[in-house]
């Protein structure tokens, strides 16, 4: 069984889903095709970066991961193939997929340098015919140069105690996800240095909570969602519309500290 997952900003409105899909079958019709989201912000590389880091492990090895984000990046648009934890990569070369696997080192190839005469549709026929050679048991295999693929810069650490992070997320219950993880709290939260958020202009946190019920209704929470990413979010509200968190860092100025 061929397992794929497709992650996008194509949005349901036109026909786009279904295309991929289309296409996609016509070289696997017995693949389980299963769709992650296709409501990332359009062009949004850091969102479907935590989108596709938080659950493509959830899924069996092996799988197949399609990200169709910004795939025509760059000045030289390229669709990559990579592998990691057995899991296999197809996307664009924009720096998403390091991004998601949190800069580990990638085996990846070149699986299509576009040109200007290729279209979404010819991206779509070159991961099909790949993910049909790389998933059939046969003596066939397939050439693909070794490829570097770029990388996005990550947060901005100013000092040892002060790291400026973004909002890269906002759930359907308003709860805005920051890319700040447990792991970084777990080393920053030494020698019993102190925790504090402050976020659009004079809101301010100060302490990291397990569960929404540790406040009282109303109030607004920082937590590790279940993904391991700390999230702000308001004990029965909606904290992207009453705080006025989007995504992107221009427009909130997070700033998380221990001292």
């Amino acid at each position: 069984m061929v397992y794929i997952t497709l992650l996008s900003d194509f949005g349901l409105l036109d026909a786009s889903v279904a295309i991929t899909r289309g296409i996609l079958l016509q070289y696997l019709p017995d693949a389980t095709i299963v769709d992650i989201t296709h409501e990332v912000a359009p062009f949004n590389k850091r969102q479907g970066a935590y989108l596709l880091g938080a659950t493509y492990q959830k899924f069996p090895v092996g799988t197949f991961h399609i990200c169709l984000i910004d795939i025509f990046s760059g000045k030289n648009p390229a669709l990559i193939v990579s592998s990691y934890n057995g899991h296999f990569f197809l996307c664009a070369d924009n720096g998403l997929l390091p991004l998601a696997m949190q800069d580990n080192e990638l085996n990846a190839s070149l699986g299509l340098q576009l040109e200007k005469k290729h279209s979404f549709h010819d991206w779509l026929h070159a991961a099909g015919k790949i993910i049909k050679v790389t998933s059939a048991n046969t003596t066939e295999t397939l050439q693909l140069p070794a490829f570097q693929p770029t990388t996005l810069p990550g947060k901005n650490i100013v000092s040892s105690e002060l790291i400026e992070c973004e909002v890269i997320h906002i759930d359907a219950y308003g709860n805005a996800v920051v890319n700040f993880t447990r792991e970084m709290q777990q080393q920053l939260s030494t020698n019993g240095r102190q925790f504090s958020m402050k976020f659009i202009q004079y809101e301010e946190i100060r302490e990291i909570s397990q569960n929404y019920s540790d406040v009282r209704e109303g109030y607004k929470i920082c937590r590790f969602n279940s993904n391991g990413y700390l999230e702000i979010g308001i004990n029965q509200g909606n904290a992207a519309e009453l705080l006025g968190l989007c995504i992107g860092s221009r427009h909130n100025k997070i700033q998380i500290s221990y001292k």
